[in-house]
């Protein structure tokens, strides 16, 4: 009998070490305990993967939390879902197409009318790697849902925002953003042949960019706002490019992919870390790698840069600059 017992000792040896390797490559569950009751937490993009786990753990803690999806089918069942796993009554679907301008200012209205508060604001959603698609108002799709539509979204809210101070915006970014650039002279790829990759890399510094300079508007009010790269995670995200349906790449790259890729719970533990973290209560304008805070891109650092792509998205949204927006350095009066 004691012939197996240093092989079995060596098989769990292995099992172990894996598993911690991939916890410390993945990042670990969120370290604060931290509670939320009585406060109202807004997911966009909820309905599955990242953004479904990110609410579920917040109604967790007791938050009231508010799905914001395109697919109403999709949020009903899964705030139901999360209704039963967490038995807290207040987890709800709402309706919001973050590509479609129209949709985001009557989800806004919605919210601001019938919500007391909003204590917590995570812009989830994301399109990847899409075709060369546009959205309802011709901007082109992950430009216009990454970006542009959180950006009106965010703006239209802060007024609420801020009367729930302290408060916190959460934007999901991604580690793309490094190999991004912003073109000024063709934000939408109206000239240029379509890149989708360059498309979603773009998109996603752009949200580092709007951290950056929101962080430098709110500084006074109580509401702070970061970024975060959650991990590469096995979600709906990546249906566009083909990995996901690779025979090729499942076989081959099946145990790199369960080794590097966070399943949909454990790559939801950033955004829970920078929703309730009491030691981040005052934390703004950064970027986190997973739990860990970290340097962006050269680019993500340009203050100039920022406030042009501010400005530039402000216009192409028909943001009106003298109501539910952020003055730099100060609230603008109504």
């Amino acid at each position: 009998m004691n012939r197996f017992l240093l092989p079995v000792s060596v098989v769990g040896t292995v099992i172990g070490g894996t598993v911690l390797l991939k916890d410390y490559v993945a990042g670990g569950a969120c370290p604060s305990k931290a509670t939320i009751p009585g406060k109202t937490v807004i997911v966009t993009g909820a309905n599955t993967g990242i953004g479904k786990q990110t609410a579920l753990e917040l109604a967790k803690r007791g938050g009231n939390v508010i799905l914001a999806c395109r697919d109403m089918e999709k949020c009903e069942a899964a705030a139901k879902d999360i209704r039963g796993e967490t038995l807290n009554p207040s987890v709800r679907a709402e309706h919001l197409d973050l590509a479609s301008l129209k949709s985001i200012r009557e989800f806004a209205r919605k919210i601001i009318k019938e919500e007391e508060r909003v204590d917590v604001l995570v812009n989830n959603a994301a399109v990847m790697r899409c075709p060369h698609w546009t959205t309802e108002d011709g901007f082109e799709m992950q430009f216009g849902v990454n970006h542009l539509g959180h950006f009106l979204l965010t703006n239209l809210l802060l007024d609420k925002l801020k009367a729930s101070a302290p408060s916190r915006i959460i934007n999901l970014s991604s580690l793309a953003h490094v190999a991004g650039h912003i073109d000024f002279e063709d934000l939408n790829w109206q000239t240029r042949k379509y890149d989708t990759k360059a498309a979603y890399c773009q998109s996603k510094l752009a949200v580092v960019l709007f951290t950056k300079e929101l962080s430098h508007r709110l500084r006074g009010t109580g509401v702070t706002v970061n970024a975060l790269h959650p991990g590469v995670a096995r979600t709906e995200l990546g249906r566009h490019t083909g990995m996901h349906n690779s025979a090729f790449s499942g076989f081959t790259l099946g145990p790199f992919f369960w080794l590097l890729f966070k399943s949909p719970q454990l790559a939801a533990q950033p955004s829970t870390y920078l929703a309730v973290a009491e030691e981040l209560e005052t934390v703004s304008g950064k970027y986190f790698d997973g739990l860990r805070e970290k340097a962006p891109s050269p680019e993500a650092e340009d203050e100039e840069v920022a406030r042009r792509l501010w400005t530039e998205s402000a216009h192409l949204v028909g943001l009106d600059m003298a109501h539910g927006s952020a003055g730099r350095g100060h609230s603008i009066p109504r």
